[in-house]
């Protein structure tokens, strides 16, 4: 395994220089899900829930946290995204909402973190408009699940 990248040699943190790295097209996806009881995701699933549409909702701030990464994780690079989708499955044997972020960009570093931001935030947006019918929420699973484009090429599906 190779050191961390985000300390120099004295192991200050700061964040690396990608200025020589070639911009390439990246593309990472990163899911998560969210298990509740059934009546919680049956008021999500018929769109009766008193906030509103809980999934479009949730959707909005999914791709909005994707563009606000570089400012929630210290030593992000603030990035140009050329494609953010959230995408919801509701898992009926689970009782659970399954998020997946798939975020893009043409640059000279990948989009891991704004994928994962995106499901995580996507997830708690979920949490917070139904938590006044379930408390019990329980986001879980939270993992890139492929990357593509980059110096260490490809990984997952």
């Amino acid at each position: 395994m190779s050191s961390l990248t985000h300390f120099d040699a004295q192991g200050q943190a700061h964040m690396v220089d990608v200025g020589a790295k070639p911009a390439t097209h990246r593309i990472a996806v990163a899911e998560g899900r969210i298990t509740m009881q059934p009546a919680t995701l049956a008021i999500i699933q018929s769109g009766t829930a008193k906030k509103g549409d809980v999934l479009g909702i949730a959707r909005i701030a999914g791709i909005m946290a994707a563009k606000k990464t570089s400012d929630l994780i210290p030593l992000c690079h603030p990035l140009a995204l050329t494609r953010v989708a959230v995408d919801f499955e509701s898992l009926l044997d689970v009782s659970a909402v399954r998020c997946v972020a798939t975020v893009e960009t043409v640059g000279p570093t990948g989009v891991e973190m704004e994928a994962l931001t995106a499901v995580q935030v996507a997830l708690l947006t979920v949490y917070d408009m139904c938590k006044a019918v379930d408390k019990s929420m329980v986001m879980e699973g939270v993992s890139v699940v492929a990357k593509r484009g980059g110096k260490s090429g490809s990984f997952g599906t």
